[in-house]
């Protein structure tokens, strides 16, 4: 087994990042690994951690406090049950540290901070699948990421095929 790593998860519980979520799980994340859920939510957001931690974003949030539904409300998350079940079973079965982390801002730039403040080695995040137009006119977090962020970026499009 070789060191640790540090892999940041974009998540802001949409199919395609749930998607990007278990692809991680199943091909990234190896034995004692840390997980780090990065949530931005809209500038405008309010609730009661916003003021504190604004600038820098949230303090990293262990899995067993996340789970908290009252936790996840200070931040104005919803808790997702699908999420924190494929959390747990990842930090029971292959011993990985998982945390959150919460910033208030621009996706885009906000995702490319979290691979500096975090010292992510990698970053998965899920792709939207935007037309040109729509991703011209809107900007596709995606792309910017993959293109400023300082470490690999995976970008895991769609959602995964239900088979019979």
């Amino acid at each position: 087994m070789g060191k640790a790593r540090s892999v940041g998860i974009g998540m802001d519980y949409s199919a395609t990042s749930k998607s990007a979520l278990r692809w991680a799980v199943d091909n990234l994340i190896q034995e004692g690994d840390r997980i780090i859920l990065i949530h931005v939510e809209p500038p405008k957001a309010t609730n009661t951690r916003k003021q504190l931690f604004e600038d820098t974003g949230s303090p990293l949030i262990p899995l067993e406090e996340f789970v908290e539904t009252n936790v996840s409300k200070q931040y104005g998350l919803t808790s997702d049950p699908e999420v924190l079940d494929i959390l747990d079973t990842v930090s029971r079965t292959k011993g990985a540290k998982v945390m959150a982390k919460v910033y208030w801002g621009d996706p885009r730039e906000k995702l490319c901070d979290a691979v500096q403040d975090l010292k992510l080695d990698s970053l998965v995040v899920g792709s939207r699948g935007l037309g040109l137009i729509k991703r011209v006119l809107l900007g596709s977090v995606s792309n910017y990421v993959v293109t400023n962020a300082s470490c690999p970026v995976t970008v895991v499009k769609g959602t995964p095929s239900s088979k019979p």
